[in-house]
């Protein structure tokens, strides 16, 4: 379907129950309710299409509070619903992030209750034939056919891919569902988005996750952005990154693109495509050169700083240069507004993560605003902007290739530890999995298969996979297969399977775009709006979600349909042994109350359902700049209770606003750096030196909490007799009564311990940053001096480095790729496409190209061009010729999808769900590259040749 622009728009009436409506807010800022003048102060979000409905006009209007299902940002938003219809919406004026601001994704939610592209029942592939099926045969046959791969192949066979668009609750169900299945392949989106931050800044200062707010940024003085885009990735928060520009903070963007944000900066630096570690060393030459680190803090409170700045000597300003391509005028510059300008926060997406060295680029960041002394200050921190609503919540509660639920390890230890939790023997939770070792690993405590990489699973010989068989049958549980690299592997794997079930309310690429006449499944999930629960924002606030209405079509909760399946597979007794289950729905708050029971690692334990409740219902009462309540029933606390919110829900802790911060009491907030890697290194001390908490008893570092700690001190008997019966052999993170963090925070002390965040990760293939060049670099002069590794076994499966770039593929394809987002769409792009509002804003696929190269090939702007990739593949898009990137190199956005290598799929779609647009994937070019550490997908630092179609 080809749409053509909107333009007629009609003012909407008034609705009653509202915190603040569209006409009280124009009504007291004195402007006039209709025409030019609102519009254009309220945008497209505030404006809409009049249509016919058959809804009486004067039925009664319920207002639902509910949070955006885009990015990570956490919207409010006011759902209007009449007679059980979602007539309207309102963004909250009222809410502390988004002060009634909306984006255009934001603005358009409310397409999620009408959902004409959705899938409206259960369906099966049959001789090439969409079939409709009921729920119960649906559950049946799909059951069956894993229960037969699990006794043939084992239950690695199966792949449990998942999503963030799960609520914490749905995120956490489905982690213990991979448990009870019997395997550790599961996954999300975060491992291709932020997967190497979490690893990279959890080794570094504790934990991998954003240490302040985008609120909190309008205090900073000086914003670094890098491979960070918020103007058309989070647009809600430049509302407070400009409030920070208007109190006379300074910007700087380093991105390879001039994007929009990049127009709104006072410093603009290009670099060249996976250089960002040569780019930070650069700065760090200067600053250590001229004397501009913060000495006190790195003494107190760092770790091997002195290992870093002789690393740095050899990045002098004419090898940035050439590395770079900054000139050591503006390295200087930039060094200078850094060091004199504080307190400074740098802000990072995945423009620094998606590289095979991303997570040295994100321990890079790092270790600049450690020698900046820039941590645990408001104004400061390391913001790392999430991109889905609860892609953070999703990777808190586990669903991971390498953790449980809370960052717990997969080590035996961590497994008893949540089989404590669920009230399970840990040998029965231990039979669920393959027995015996495969190549030297145990299924149970080693890492599963990324989802980067799931197809390498399915293709790979099965003898050099670290598992007893192949994957044969995968769930895409709310995660589409566009989003991954490599897309000819993609299809070839879902071809070679014995089964695909695609979960999601809609087909998504991985229902449409294999070969196949049988063999797949399409089972219809709700939304978010037609269930309820907790989201968790980028800045760890949690927010509660109500349900605005019921499920479409015959379509059902997520949490629903896992139960389904848990009992054709006969554990649905263990699965919700502490979970009451209403019909067929498990109670969502009950699965709270659960994982409050075990989270203890990252302090989601204080945060009841109750009190998340109470935090919604008084989005008003908390403090914008601050985000915490100065009075009300929420009094002291910061909105969303961000994690660690310690201890049980009765402690009433406030939540922690600001990771780290020396100057508040634990009790209140503060904190200091984890203590997770004992407290020497090589004989030299890593504790704290003479830095702690305010109102800390122990005024130096210390180890991290355990009962044999606690007795140490003379703070056992501060137990309870119940806390001391769970607590006994245990630690901070495994006593489930909360009582050492108890007794530890009433003494000032945090309960993870007090130590230095630790430049030198010795655990990981670099201890420190170490620049490598792309796998397909254009640079080969710089290969023998900046090498990648040698090739490697990494999580199950053979990994390619050395092998690939000693290949010289920059002679036939010369323009570095490098690929982002577009403010219209989101992620894989299938819910976005499929909504009217936003597929008219942008109806193609496109790459931008710079005039000269464009130029050199004979292309104008607008011409069907083919984009050739290295590994073979081509796509035919639209050329966007501008000077936006420079010469020698390119740019695709990544939302696309519904036409492969030329070929419409629209045919493959059942019907009445092709999306309003398509267009190729860019992953489909998009070439090999895998973090070394986490298996993050090499995205934006390729090769490719652009020709005329």
């Amino acid at each position: 379907m080809r749409l053509t622009r909107k333009t007629d728009t009609v003012a909407k009436a008034e609705k009653p129950g509202l915190g603040l409506n569209r006409r009280q807010f124009l009504k007291s800022a004195s402007l006039a309710t209709g025409g030019i003048a609102a519009a254009s102060m309220l945008g497209a979000g505030m404006m809409r299409k009049a249509e016919a409905k058959d809804v009486p006009h004067d039925a009664p209007t319920d207002v639902v509070r509910t949070i955006c299902s885009h990015c990570s940002v956490g919207c409010g938003i006011y759902a209007e619903v009449q007679n059980g219809v979602w007539t309207g919406q309102e963004p909250a004026f009222d809410h502390p992030f988004n002060q009634g601001g909306h984006c255009a994704k934001g603005a358009s939610l409310r397409e999620h209750g009408h959902g004409e592209k959705r899938l409206k029942y259960p369906m099966k592939l049959e001789g090439g034939k969409w079939k409709k099926l009921s729920w119960d045969q649906a559950i049946e046959e799909v059951g069956q056919k894993a229960l037969d791969i699990r006794k043939e192949s084992g239950p690695d066979s199966l792949y449990f891919m998942g999503s963030a668009k799960f609520s914490n609750e749905q995120a956490y169900l489905y982690r213990k569902f991979a448990a009870m299945w019997g395997t550790n392949n599961v996954d999300h989106s975060a491992r291709i988005c932020h997967s190497t931050t979490v690893a990279g800044v959890a080794n570094t200062w504790g934990y991998g996750a954003q240490t302040n707010s985008f609120n909190d940024i309008r205090h900073s003085k000086c914003m670094l952005f890098i491979g960070s885009n918020p103007c058309e990735a989070h647009p809600v928060a430049m509302q407070h990154i400009l409030v920070g520009k208007e109190r006379g903070a300074k910007i700087i963007v380093v991105d390879p693109r001039f994007t929009r944000t990049a127009a709104k900066s006072d410093e603009f630096v290009h670099i060249r495509p996976g250089t960002d570690i040569p780019f930070i060393y650069g700065l760090l030459w200067h600053i250590f050169e001229n004397g501009w680190t913060d000495e006190s803090f790195i003494s107190q409170r760092v770790y091997g700083m002195e290992r870093i700045e002789e690393e740095v000597k050899k990045y002098h300003p004419e090898e940035v240069e050439n590395i770079v391509g900054v000139p050591k005028a503006q390295m200087y510059r930039v060094a200078k507004m850094l060091a004199e300008t504080k307190p400074g926060t740098i802000v990072w997406c995945m423009g620094g993560t998606q590289h095979h060295v991303g997570n040295a680029n994100t321990r890079a960041y790092c270790i600049l605003q450690l020698a900046l002394g820039n941590m645990g200050v408001s104004g400061g921190g390391a913001n790392i902007f999430r991109g889905h609503d609860n892609v953070q919540g999703a990777t808190d509660f586990g669903l991971l290739f390498d953790t449980l639920p809370g960052y717990y390890g997969l080590k035996t230890g961590s497994w008893k530890h949540w089989a404590n939790v669920w009230d399970l023997d840990y040998e029965w939770v231990k039979s669920r999995f393959d027995q015996g070792n495969y190549l030297g690993q145990d299924p149970m405590t080693s890492t599963g298969i990324p989802c980067s990489r799931w197809h390498d699973g399915v293709l790979e010989d099965s003898a050099k996979i670290a598992q007893k068989d192949n994957i044969r049958l995968a769930f895409f549980w709310g995660q589409s297969v566009n989003t991954e690299t490599r897309g000819r592997e993609v299809r070839q794997a879902l071809d070679k399977m014995d089964t695909v079930v695609v979960v999601d309310p809609f087909p998504t690429m991985a229902g449409v775009m294999h070969n196949r006449k049988d063999g797949v499944y399409l089972l219809p999930a709700a939304t978010q709006f037609e269930t309820y629960g907790s989201v968790s924002a980028s800045n760890r606030s949690l927010q509660w979600r109500d349900q605005v209405i019921t499920p479409l079509f015959e379509s059902l909760p997520d949490h629903v349909i896992m139960y389904k399946l848990a009992k054709k597979w006969g554990f649905e007794k263990e699965f919700f042994k502490n979970i009451e289950v209403k019909g067929e729905e498990p109670v969502i708050e009950d699965i709270t109350r659960e994982f409050n029971r075990g989270m203890w690692t990252v302090g989601y334990t204080g945060q009841s359902p109750e009190r998340l409740k109470m935090h919604q219902q008084n989005w008003g009462t908390f403090d914008v700049d601050s985000l915490e309540a100065p009075g009300g029933p929420a009094r002291g606390e910061t909105y969303g209770l961000p994690w660690p919110c310690w201890g049980t829900p009765e402690m009433k802790h406030p939540g922690t606003q600001i990771l780290y911060r020396t100057g508040r009491e634990v009790k209140d907030g503060g904190g200091n750096f984890r203590a997770r890697y004992g407290v020497e290194h090589n004989g030299n001390n890593i504790l704290a030196e003479g830095s702690y908490s305010k109102g800390a008893e122990i005024q130096d570092g210390y180890p991290e909490f355990t009962a044999d700690m606690l007795k140490q001190l003379g703070w056992w008997d501060e137990l309870t007799a119940e806390e001391k019966k769970h607590a006994e052999g245990k630690n901070w993170k495994t006593d489930i009564s909360g009582g050492i963090q108890r007794v530890a925070i009433k003494h000032g002390c945090i309960p993870y311990g007090n130590a230095k965040a630790r430049v030198i990760v010795w655990n990981f293939p670099d201890d420190i940053p170490v620049h490598r060049e792309p796998l397909y670099t254009p640079r080969r002069d710089l290969v023998a001096k900046y090498p990648t590794y040698d090739d490697r076994m990494v999580a199950r499966l053979p990994t390619l480095y050395k092998s690939i770039q000693d290949k010289d593929f920059a002679k036939d394809f010369p323009l570095a790729l490098t690929s982002g987002r577009l403010v219209e769409y989101e992620g894989g792009g299938e819910e976005t496409r499929s909504n009217p509002w936003l597929a008219e804003l942008q109806q193609e696929m496109f790459i931008e190209m710079n005039p000269a190269d464009a130029a050199d090939r004979g292309i104008r702007d607008g011409d069907d061009v083919f984009v050739h990739s290295p590994e073979g593949s081509k796509i035919k898009v639209k050329a966007m010729v501008t000077p936006r990137v420079i010469a020698g190199e390119s740019f695709m956005p990544y939302h696309f999808a519904g036409v492969f290598e030329g070929e419409s799929l629209e045919k493959s779609y059942p019907e009445g769900t092709v999306p309003y647009v398509i267009g190729e994937s860019a992953n489909t070019v998009l070439t090999y590259g895998y973090d070394v550490v986490t298996q993050m997908q090499e995205t934006k630092s390729s090769l490719c040749q652009i020709s005329k179609a």
